[in-house]
Protein backbone atom coordinates (compact mmCIF):
# COMPACT_ATOMS: atom_id res chain seq x y z
CA UNK A 1 0.00 0.00 0.00
CA UNK A 2 1.58 3.52 -0.30
CA UNK A 3 0.21 6.39 1.34
CA UNK A 4 -2.73 7.55 -0.62
CA UNK A 5 -4.41 3.45 -0.07
CA UNK A 6 -3.47 4.57 3.65
CA UNK A 7 -5.48 7.83 3.70
CA UNK A 8 -8.50 6.43 1.71
CA UNK A 9 -8.41 3.24 4.15
CA UNK A 10 -8.28 5.71 7.26
CA UNK A 11 -10.79 7.95 5.65
CA UNK A 12 -13.46 5.37 5.29
CA UNK A 13 -13.38 4.75 9.04
CA UNK A 14 -13.55 8.55 9.99
CA UNK A 15 -16.82 8.39 7.95
CA UNK A 16 -18.14 5.57 9.88
CA UNK A 17 -17.30 7.49 13.36
CA UNK A 18 -19.20 10.55 11.62
CA UNK A 19 -21.94 9.09 10.75
CA UNK A 20 -22.49 7.54 14.20
CA UNK A 21 -22.03 11.19 15.78
CA UNK A 22 -24.20 13.13 13.18
CA UNK A 23 -26.79 11.21 10.91
CA UNK A 24 -27.39 12.36 7.26
CA UNK A 25 -31.26 12.99 8.02
CA UNK A 26 -30.09 15.76 10.61
CA UNK A 27 -26.84 17.16 8.00
CA UNK A 28 -29.79 17.56 5.35
CA UNK A 29 -31.32 19.81 7.85
CA UNK A 30 -28.96 21.96 8.35
CA UNK A 31 -29.41 26.00 7.99
CA UNK A 32 -26.69 26.07 5.52
CA UNK A 33 -29.05 24.47 2.46
CA UNK A 34 -31.30 27.53 2.67
CA UNK A 35 -28.11 29.74 1.82
CA UNK A 36 -26.85 29.71 -2.59
CA UNK A 37 -23.45 28.53 -3.44
CA UNK A 38 -20.97 30.68 -5.01
CA UNK A 39 -19.68 29.48 -8.66
CA UNK A 40 -16.18 28.53 -8.95
CA UNK A 41 -15.76 28.43 -12.03
CA UNK A 42 -17.01 32.00 -12.49
CA UNK A 43 -15.15 33.11 -9.64
CA UNK A 44 -11.74 32.13 -11.91
CA UNK A 45 -13.04 34.00 -14.87
CA UNK A 46 -13.47 37.36 -13.07
CA UNK A 47 -10.57 39.14 -14.74
CA UNK A 48 -10.52 41.34 -11.49
CA UNK A 49 -9.06 38.54 -9.88
CA UNK A 50 -5.80 37.05 -10.01
CA UNK A 51 -7.17 33.01 -11.00
CA UNK A 52 -5.53 31.66 -7.58
CA UNK A 53 -7.22 29.57 -5.41
CA UNK A 54 -5.25 30.04 -2.09
CA UNK A 55 -5.00 27.18 -0.12
CA UNK A 56 -4.95 27.21 3.40
CA UNK A 57 -3.15 24.15 5.02
CA UNK A 58 -1.30 23.54 7.99
CA UNK A 59 0.98 20.30 7.08
CA UNK A 60 0.92 17.40 4.71
CA UNK A 61 2.09 14.13 4.24
CA UNK A 62 5.03 14.70 2.59
CA UNK A 63 6.29 18.02 4.26
CA UNK A 64 5.11 16.98 7.71
CA UNK A 65 3.83 20.90 9.18
CA UNK A 66 3.94 23.34 7.36
CA UNK A 67 2.93 26.38 8.84
CA UNK A 68 1.21 25.73 12.58
CA UNK A 69 0.90 28.57 13.67
CA UNK A 70 -0.57 30.74 10.93
CA UNK A 71 -4.31 31.92 12.15
CA UNK A 72 -7.18 30.85 9.42
CA UNK A 73 -8.93 34.17 9.87
CA UNK A 74 -6.41 36.55 9.45
CA UNK A 75 -4.62 34.72 6.85
CA UNK A 76 -8.11 34.08 4.32
CA UNK A 77 -9.26 37.49 5.11
CA UNK A 78 -5.82 39.04 3.87
CA UNK A 79 -6.13 36.17 0.56
CA UNK A 80 -9.38 37.21 -0.28
CA UNK A 81 -8.35 41.28 0.24
CA UNK A 82 -5.58 40.89 -1.84
CA UNK A 83 -7.39 39.07 -5.04
CA UNK A 84 -7.79 35.71 -4.30
CA UNK A 85 -10.55 34.10 -6.58
CA UNK A 86 -11.40 31.39 -4.02
CA UNK A 87 -10.44 29.50 -0.91
CA UNK A 88 -9.09 26.06 -0.62
CA UNK A 89 -9.95 24.48 2.43
CA UNK A 90 -8.57 21.70 4.21
CA UNK A 91 -10.59 19.63 6.45
CA UNK A 92 -8.85 16.31 7.18
CA UNK A 93 -7.50 16.15 10.45
CA UNK A 94 -4.84 13.03 10.63
CA UNK A 95 -3.20 14.09 7.62
CA UNK A 96 -3.50 17.94 6.73
CA UNK A 97 -4.30 19.31 10.49
CA UNK A 98 -7.50 20.84 9.26
CA UNK A 99 -11.21 20.45 10.14
CA UNK A 100 -14.68 20.60 9.27
CA UNK A 101 -15.04 23.60 11.97
CA UNK A 102 -12.34 25.35 9.38
CA UNK A 103 -14.27 25.36 6.68
CA UNK A 104 -17.38 26.46 8.25
CA UNK A 105 -15.68 29.63 9.72
CA UNK A 106 -14.36 30.89 6.31
CA UNK A 107 -17.53 30.51 5.20
CA UNK A 108 -18.67 34.34 5.70
CA UNK A 109 -15.51 35.38 2.83
CA UNK A 110 -17.62 36.49 -0.05
CA UNK A 111 -15.44 34.10 -3.16
CA UNK A 112 -16.26 30.42 -3.17
CA UNK A 113 -14.87 27.69 -1.29
CA UNK A 114 -13.10 24.53 -2.50
CA UNK A 115 -13.67 21.89 0.00
CA UNK A 116 -10.46 19.95 -0.23
CA UNK A 117 -10.72 16.13 1.33
CA UNK A 118 -10.26 12.79 0.36
CA UNK A 119 -14.49 12.22 -0.74
CA UNK A 120 -14.90 8.69 -0.88
CA UNK A 121 -18.42 8.66 0.44
CA UNK A 122 -21.77 9.85 -0.59
CA UNK A 123 -22.06 11.28 3.20
CA UNK A 124 -19.35 13.91 2.56
CA UNK A 125 -21.09 15.50 -0.35
CA UNK A 126 -23.97 16.46 1.72
CA UNK A 127 -21.92 16.92 4.84
CA UNK A 128 -19.57 19.57 2.49
CA UNK A 129 -23.19 21.58 1.79
CA UNK A 130 -24.11 21.44 4.98
CA UNK A 131 -20.73 22.75 6.01
CA UNK A 132 -20.98 25.60 3.97
CA UNK A 133 -19.09 24.68 0.63
CA UNK A 134 -19.57 26.13 -2.70
CA UNK A 135 -17.47 23.57 -4.60
CA UNK A 136 -15.86 19.82 -3.78
CA UNK A 137 -12.76 18.02 -4.33
CA UNK A 138 -12.66 14.42 -6.10
CA UNK A 139 -9.74 12.67 -7.04
CA UNK A 140 -9.37 10.74 -9.83
CA UNK A 141 -6.72 8.54 -7.95
CA UNK A 142 -8.78 7.91 -4.93
CA UNK A 143 -11.81 6.50 -7.07
CA UNK A 144 -13.66 4.59 -9.82
CA UNK A 145 -14.69 6.53 -12.87
CA UNK A 146 -18.44 5.30 -11.64
CA UNK A 147 -17.65 6.31 -8.29
CA UNK A 148 -16.81 9.84 -9.93
CA UNK A 149 -19.71 9.87 -11.78
CA UNK A 150 -22.23 8.86 -9.00
CA UNK A 151 -20.61 11.21 -6.32
CA UNK A 152 -20.61 14.31 -9.29
CA UNK A 153 -24.45 14.01 -10.14
CA UNK A 154 -25.18 14.44 -5.92
CA UNK A 155 -23.09 17.04 -5.67
CA UNK A 156 -24.59 19.06 -8.61
CA UNK A 157 -27.89 18.24 -7.26
CA UNK A 158 -27.35 19.90 -4.26
CA UNK A 159 -25.96 23.15 -6.12
CA UNK A 160 -21.88 22.10 -5.88
CA UNK A 161 -19.50 22.22 -8.37
CA UNK A 162 -17.06 19.55 -9.00
CA UNK A 163 -13.25 20.02 -9.23
CA UNK A 164 -11.97 16.45 -10.86
CA UNK A 165 -8.13 15.81 -9.99
CA UNK A 166 -6.06 14.27 -12.29
CA UNK A 167 -2.14 12.88 -12.90
CA UNK A 168 -2.07 11.30 -15.54
CA UNK A 169 -3.65 10.56 -18.54
CA UNK A 170 -4.89 7.42 -17.63
CA UNK A 171 -7.66 9.26 -15.31
CA UNK A 172 -9.14 11.37 -18.16
CA UNK A 173 -11.68 8.16 -18.45
CA UNK A 174 -12.78 10.04 -14.75
CA UNK A 175 -14.30 12.89 -16.60
CA UNK A 176 -17.59 12.47 -17.03
CA UNK A 177 -20.68 15.51 -17.82
CA UNK A 178 -21.02 16.41 -14.11
CA UNK A 179 -17.34 17.37 -13.92
CA UNK A 180 -17.04 21.43 -13.74
CA UNK A 181 -13.33 21.87 -13.33
CA UNK A 182 -10.15 19.93 -13.73
CA UNK A 183 -7.21 20.17 -12.20
CA UNK A 184 -3.83 18.53 -12.70
CA UNK A 185 -2.57 18.16 -9.80
CA UNK A 186 1.16 18.54 -10.60
CA UNK A 187 2.18 16.28 -7.17
CA UNK A 188 1.72 12.51 -7.68
CA UNK A 189 0.02 11.51 -4.37
CA UNK A 190 1.12 7.98 -4.67
CA UNK A 191 5.77 9.11 -4.74
CA UNK A 192 4.83 12.89 -4.04
CA UNK A 193 7.19 13.90 -7.13
CA UNK A 194 6.22 17.18 -7.78
CA UNK A 195 6.45 18.26 -11.52
CA UNK A 196 4.67 21.49 -13.17
CA UNK A 197 5.05 20.15 -16.88
CA UNK A 198 2.79 17.12 -15.89
CA UNK A 199 -0.23 20.20 -16.35
CA UNK A 200 1.88 21.32 -19.52
CA UNK A 201 2.06 18.04 -21.20
CA UNK A 202 -2.03 16.70 -20.28
CA UNK A 203 -3.65 20.69 -21.16
CA UNK A 204 -4.26 18.68 -24.80
CA UNK A 205 -5.71 15.82 -23.67
CA UNK A 206 -7.94 16.98 -21.17
CA UNK A 207 -11.95 16.93 -22.80
CA UNK A 208 -13.58 20.51 -23.75
CA UNK A 209 -15.79 21.61 -21.45
CA UNK A 210 -14.40 21.76 -17.81
CA UNK A 211 -12.47 24.46 -16.49
CA UNK A 212 -8.55 24.32 -16.33
CA UNK A 213 -6.18 24.19 -13.24
CA UNK A 214 -3.46 23.29 -12.36
CA UNK A 215 -2.48 22.35 -9.06
CA UNK A 216 0.33 21.99 -7.11
CA UNK A 217 4.40 23.21 -6.99
CA UNK A 218 3.67 26.34 -8.51
CA UNK A 219 6.10 28.93 -7.42
CA UNK A 220 7.01 31.49 -10.55
CA UNK A 221 4.21 33.43 -12.05
CA UNK A 222 5.86 33.05 -15.08
CA UNK A 223 4.96 29.06 -14.72
CA UNK A 224 1.01 31.11 -14.55
CA UNK A 225 1.21 32.71 -18.09
CA UNK A 226 2.79 30.23 -20.22
CA UNK A 227 0.29 27.83 -18.59
CA UNK A 228 -2.30 30.14 -19.44
CA UNK A 229 -1.45 29.89 -23.17
CA UNK A 230 -2.54 26.30 -23.01
CA UNK A 231 -5.75 26.93 -21.62
CA UNK A 232 -5.58 27.16 -17.73
CA UNK A 233 -7.94 29.57 -16.06
CA UNK A 234 -7.20 28.51 -12.31
CA UNK A 235 -4.01 27.92 -10.52
CA UNK A 236 -4.10 26.41 -6.71
CA UNK A 237 -1.38 27.32 -4.44
CA UNK A 238 -1.16 26.86 -1.16
CA UNK A 239 2.49 25.32 0.53
CA UNK A 240 4.24 27.92 -1.61
CA UNK A 241 2.25 30.73 0.67
CA UNK A 242 1.83 28.77 3.93
CA UNK A 243 5.26 27.74 4.46
CA UNK A 244 6.20 31.47 4.75
CA UNK A 245 6.04 33.09 8.30
CA UNK A 246 3.54 34.94 6.73
CA UNK A 247 1.58 33.75 4.35
CA UNK A 248 -0.42 36.83 3.60
CA UNK A 249 2.97 38.46 2.76
CA UNK A 250 4.22 35.92 0.74
CA UNK A 251 0.47 36.14 -1.30
CA UNK A 252 0.85 39.64 -1.92
CA UNK A 253 4.22 39.70 -3.46
CA UNK A 254 3.27 36.85 -5.66
CA UNK A 255 0.12 38.22 -6.97
CA UNK A 256 2.10 41.64 -7.51
CA UNK A 257 4.77 39.90 -9.63
CA UNK A 258 1.48 38.14 -11.38
CA UNK A 259 0.13 41.11 -12.19
CA UNK A 260 3.52 42.70 -13.55
CA UNK A 261 4.06 39.26 -15.66
CA UNK A 262 0.71 39.35 -17.03
CA UNK A 263 1.34 42.63 -18.00
CA UNK A 264 4.73 42.07 -20.16
CA UNK A 265 3.48 38.90 -21.75
CA UNK A 266 0.27 41.15 -23.47
CA UNK A 267 2.75 43.98 -24.59
CA UNK A 268 5.13 41.11 -25.90
CA UNK A 269 2.24 39.61 -27.59
CA UNK A 270 0.86 42.74 -28.91
CA UNK A 271 4.26 44.93 -29.69
CA UNK A 272 4.55 45.06 -33.69
CA UNK A 273 8.10 44.47 -33.93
Amino acid sequence: MNILDDIVASKRAEIASRKALQSLDKLKISSRFGEATRSLKHALRDPAKSGIIAEFKRKSPSRGIINALADLDSVTSAYVRLGASALSILTDGPYFGGSTADLAQVRRHPIPILRKDFIVDEYQVWESRAMGADAILLIAAALLPEEVARLAVLAKSLDLEVLLEIHHDGELGHVCADVDLVGVNNRDLKTFAVDVRRSEELAGRIPVGPLRISESGISDPDSICRLKTLGYEGFLIGEYFMKEADPAIAFASFVNRLKKAVNESKSLRHDPA
